[in-house]
């Protein structure tokens, strides 16, 4: 199907609506609606959190508490309308019961229990579909519930903090603070938009973190992970304020009771080195409703998630200092013999944040 201009730019506010949503729909995906008939915006709603109305509910309740009827409108939808009964009722129904002439969707649903179903609903209701309008963006925007959806897992980002000879931290552990402020409040942007923030125990020893978001407003703290192979974890650790901690370990530890009483969970996922099974927590965190996971860890642990194929984007900060060979790199990755053993990442953006340079890149 072909778009008008009209429609593109009626999609792009449906888009613009459903980014009000990044930091507070999880499990759910970020989504948008706006309603408009004789080429005038009539109602607007998007999904605000889990268990609440989908964004087709809240535009069309909108234009029933103004007393204005949605018959013969197009609603243009980021994700394709739901079909299904949930935590609320299919969208699906409530369009076409509101006697909508025409649904046009950025992109089909990937959860399988919708999965086009809910366009074939409403075509069959001799409503007028179209699909594929700003899909790409659509599709960023709900990247870690398309991963989830179709893999399995979550979306995980790499985020480092380095100088601009690729350095991390001293060799005595000291980090804090490489970037400058504006870089970390980025940074805590993305941690928001996360449904998890994943670190090691090394960083719990060397850092002590929070893990918290505290840069910018949240609905929702993220989950924290820490990866903790023999429980070492201090009882007392930041990280577990709060509560809200999953700690994966490799085995049981003398520890685990007063980590316990501290909040935190305990799961035990061995690989066969005696290690933290990394793509077996990526499952279990896919299976509790994780779509995005933000990865802030040490040089080793990095280079395991890349070693181990679990990293999906690197986010990385770079600051304009040099801390020379005193100093730890990015990632503990093996010793290469030839550059064709070399990762390949495709670039996606560049962009200063304050003094510092954020770049985003993908595995190619």
């Amino acid at each position: 199907m072909s778009f008008a201009a009209a429609d593109h730019v009626f999609m792009a506010r449906a888009l613009q609506l459903a980014r009000r949503g990044l930091y507070g729909t999880t499990p759910n995906p970020r989504v948008g609606c706006v309603l408009v008939r004789d080429g005038r915006i009539i109602g607007e709603g998007w999904h605000q959190q889990a268990g609440l109305p989908h964004a087709e509910a809240v535009a069309l309740a909108a234009l029933a508490a103004a007393g204005v009827t949605a018959r013969g409108a197009t609603a243009y939808v980021t994700l394709e309308p739901c079909s299904h009964f949930g935590r609320t009722p299919p969208c699906a129904d409530a369009l076409i019961g509101a006697g909508v002439a025409r649904v046009v969707v950025a992109m089909q649903d990937p959860n399988p229990l919708v999965a086009g179903q809910g366009l074939a609903q409403l075509a069959a209701a001799g409503i007028e579909v179209g699909s594929g309008l700003l899909q790409a963006e659509a599709a960023e925007l709900n990247i870690g519930f398309v991963s989830r959806m179709t893999r399995g897992r979550p979306w995980l980002r790499l985020k480092v903090a380095a100088s601009l000879d690729g350095k991390t931290a001293l060799n005595n552990g000291a980090s804090q603070w490489i970037t400058g402020p504006a870089a970390r409040r980025d940074a805590h942007a993305w941690r928001a938009r996360s449904c998890a923030v994943l670190t090691g125990i090394g960083t719990v020893r060397d850092d002590n973190p929070r893990l918290s978001v505290r840069e910018v407003q949240t609905t929702r703290q993220p989950l924290k992970v820490v990866i903790d192979s023999r429980l070492e974890t201090p009882p007392d650790a930041a990280v577990l304020e709060g509560g809200n901690v999953l700690i994966a370990a490799a085995q049981d530890g003398p520890r685990s009771a007063a980590l316990r009483q501290r909040g935190a969970e305990i799961v035990i996922l061995a690989n066969a080195h005696g290690k933290v099974d990394l793509a077996a927590l990526l499952l279990e965190l896919g299976r509790r409703g994780i779509n995005e996971v933000l990865a802030e860890a040490g040089t080793r642990l990095n280079g395991s998630l890349l070693g181990e194929n679990c990293v999906d984007e690197l986010l990385i900060y770079q600051a304009p200092l040099l801390m020379g060979d005193s100093a730890r790199g990015m990632f503990g990755l093996a010793e290469l013999t030839e550059l064709a053993g070399a990762r390949h990442l495709n670039i996606i953006e560049r962009r200063m944040v304050g003094a510092d340079c954020r770049i985003r890149a993908r595995l190619a």
